[in-house]
């Protein structure tokens, strides 16, 4: 039976979607009443497992599940031991530098030396700046990043941008992006390789799935 690890969060949605234009049926993760963290299709092929988003590609590397959707940003800031089998082009964002709308700053050259920058993606921003050759300190923050500039704790964040509303309703404004994020599928590479409970038939149903949305 093949295991596969779904993100909680804006992925789950389409990630139950497209799992159920192949025939799997995982649906009863999107009913609020349900508390169940695994459950098994009912053609008994294959299971789920409802884990964090950080999560999924760990369930994958270790081996508890075969495959799983994630979005790129966390396989950016994460850099698993998975293999990158497909863009499930859903989910589309991007990893953005933001700073105060009444700041001085427009370009993230603009930030001063050693300024501070808060961010979840600790390795993603450090990377970023490392590149610029501009030494900041990185803030790391798990809540709401928003906050950093606001508070006057950060010139700027470094956070996933979707609409950009939030931003905007926090007197906050993009000023660079460091990558785009979709969703994206990724596998053990020992499992796939093994060709483990037919792995490479449900990869083939969805790559063909993912062309015929092109």
């Amino acid at each position: 039976m093949i295991t596969i690890a779904l993100p909680k969060g804006a992925l789950l949605k389409d990630s139950i979607r497209m799992l159920q234009a192949v025939g799997l049926d995982f649906s009863a993760f999107l009913d609020s009443a349900n508390r169940q963290l695994q459950i098994e299709d009912t053609t008994g092929t294959a299971k789920a497992l409802l884990v964090r988003t950080q999560d999924v590609p760990v369930y994958v590397e270790y081996g508890q599940a075969q495959l799983g959707i994630v979005g790129y940003d966390v396989l950016r800031e994460k850099n698993p031991a998975v293999a990158h089998l497909a863009d499930l082009r859903f989910g589309t964002c991007r990893l953005s530098v933001a700073v105060k709308a009444t700041s001085p700053y427009r370009s993230s050259l603009d930030l001063p030396p050693h300024g501070r920058v808060a961010s979840k993606f600790v390795h993603c921003a450090r990377e970023y700046f490392n590149n610029l050759d501009l030494p900041v300190e990185i803030i790391p923050l798990y809540g709401s990043v928003e906050l950093g500039p606001i508070t006057g704790m950060s010139e700027a964040i470094v956070d996933l941008v979707s609409t950009g509303r939030t931003l905007k309703e926090n007197g906050l404004i993009e000023i660079d992006v460091l990558f785009e994020s979709t969703a994206r599928l990724i596998a053990n590479p020992l499992s796939y390789r093994l060709n483990t409970s037919k792995l490479h038939h449900l990869v083939e149903q969805l790559h063909s799935l993912i062309l015929s949305t092109v």
